[in-house]
């Protein structure tokens, strides 16, 4: 089984599949297709993250695949030159990629299939086109004008000055040949070749810090999960800099509470979720960062005696007005859940961060560049201030839930800062609720930001109206909150089950 936000990749995953590969050869395989069909997502010029769970065993092999800042990304040379903050999108938002490392890395350690094999569909994608999807192409159309800022990202990605409109088709032949040298060369040829000789030289042509030494030394690596246990299934995340603690945070929360008490759509239920997210928020943005950087207290995080204590800062029924106010965004990701006949189970995210990353393609590469530095403090007291070599707090975050000595579904939802909010809402629907994976993905959500709960259109009209009782500000998301995937193992039955989100253009597949 396989379940990706895009019907493509979907397909080239169960192909793999079928054709002898496992689930990491799957996954890759997908995340290959989609840094293809879903640009505005996605890229090789990205970063991932990975959790794999062999043969169904509950022990979580975890992957940090993101990539850091220059070796001259030193704080004072910003302050120096008048920055407040480190900027969005443009040259200084760009950190090295780390996809391409950790893609052959994991599959050297824990795939079947050469790399030329799972490169090959997103080699044919990009070189012979493809059709561009409903979804992809709405979120598109929102940065087409912020397209037009860079000469080659509006040359490959612009339609005659305007956004490619879903059902025309859209081909990327530098890409097709960055891809197939790549396949031919190993990884060597992206961080240390003629591919990393472009983007370098484009990057100091806008005034980046960035250096051939510095895409030489990319490297992902293994690290220890961060785990808690919640309604007898123990659920994993990756650690600090990653922010998949500030969904453990939340559920640890959540855990002294009995849900299934209350309605799934209620605003009872919606207000501890939402008060719920502000306390484990403001604990993300007080510590999280590169840990090589600075200590985060997470078994402090992690007790049951603090989360009681954060717990007791909710009242049931009145928002808090104690809170600091977080600065949160939504921006675009790809998830894969893939589950192989022998239960391999890998959980695979991989991003450019915002849509389209930082705005900035290598000319002869095709390479969209990510703009993951944004996330960076310009405090020089803040853990997750700007160092060299050192990696941003990170939002994407894979998931695995384990029982009783096994796995038992890969899961994800992404969607930028909303992805805490959007993992729990998923695993409190299958957990209290007893819905299934694609009811549980399907379910109408909240999230809070700028001082406000934001309310997908499904919540009803009295919860709606009982949350303002309560004394949250309400407001409609400007566009669907997130998207998830996940597969279901049943030990018992022998089965799986997977799930898609409508909010994608995605399906789960299986055979």
């Amino acid at each position: 089984m396989a379940a990706t936000s895009h019907p493509l990749a979907t397909f080239a995953a169960v192909e793999m599949l079928k054709s002898g590969g496992n689930a990491m050869d799957a996954a890759i395989t997908a995340a290959a297709v989609q840094a293809v069909v879903e640009p505005q997502s996605t890229g090789i010029g990205g970063d991932c993250f990975v959790h794999y769970c062999p043969a169904g065993g509950d022990k979580v092999i975890t992957f940090n695949g993101s990539g850091r800042s220059p070796a001259a990304a030193h704080h004072e040379w910003y302050v120096e030159r008048g920055f407040t903050s480190i900027p969005l999108y443009g040259v200084h938002s760009v950190t090295i990629p780390g996809a391409i490392d950790a893609w052959y890395r994991l599959n050297a350690d824990h795939g079947k299939k050469g790399m030329d094999a799972i490169l090959a569909p997103a080699i044919h994608y990009a070189e012979n086109g493809y059709v561009v999807h409903d979804r992809v192409a709405v979120d598109w159309a929102l940065d087409a004008e912020r397209l037009k800022d860079e000469a080659t990202t509006a040359r490959i990605f612009l339609d005659n000055g305007k956004a490619f409109r879903a059902g025309t088709v859209h081909r990327q032949p530098e890409l097709a040949e960055t891809l197939r040298l790549i396949a031919k060369q190993g990884r060597s040829a992206f961080y240390e070749g003629a591919i990393a000789e472009d983007m370098v030289a484009c990057l100091k042509a806008l005034g980046g810090l960035h250096t051939m030494d510095d895409f030489a030394a990319a490297a992902g690596e293994y690290v220890e999960p961060v785990s808690t246990t919640y309604r007898d299934h123990r659920i994993h995340q990756v650690p600090p800099n990653n922010q998949g603690l500030t969904a453990l945070l939340m559920l640890g929360i959540l855990s002294g509470f009995d849900l299934s008490k209350l309605d799934p759509l209620g605003a009872e239920r919606m207000h501890l979720e939402i008060e719920a997210g502000r306390l484990a928020y403001r604990d993300r943005d007080r510590y999280f960062a590169d840990q090589r950087f600075s200590a985060v207290p997470v078994a402090q995080l992690l007790s049951a005696d603090y989360a009681a204590r954060l717990r007791a800062e909710i009242n049931p029924h009145k928002a808090m007005t104690h809170l600091p106010d977080v600065p949160l965004s939504k921006s675009d990701t790809v998830y894969i859940s893939v589950v192989d006949k022998d239960r391999n189970a890998v959980s695979f995210i991989n991003s450019t961060y915002h849509s389209f990353g930082s705005g900035i393609t290598s000319p002869k590469t095709g390479v969209v560049l990510q703009n993951r530095g944004a996330s960076f403090r310009l405090d020089p007291a803040h853990p997750n201030v700007i160092a060299p070599r050192k990696r941003p707090m990170h939002t994407i975050m894979p998931g695995m839930a384990t029982r009783n000595g096994r796995a038992v579904m890969p899961f994800g939802v992404m969607g930028g800062d909303y992805q805490p909010f959007g993992n729990v809402h998923l695993l409190t629907n299958l957990l209290d609720y007893g819905m299934d994976p694609q009811e549980a993905i399907d379910l109408p959500r909240v999230f809070y930001e700028a001082g406000s709960a934001v309310v997908e259109s499904g919540i009803p009209e009295g919860t709606v109206a009982k949350l303002k009782s309560f004394g949250h500000s309400i407001k409609p998301p400007v566009e669907p909150l997130g998207g998830g995937q996940a597969v279901w193992i049943d030990w018992e039955r022998g089965t799986l089950t997977g799930a898609s989100d409508p909010r994608k253009d995605g399906c789960a597949l299986g055979y």
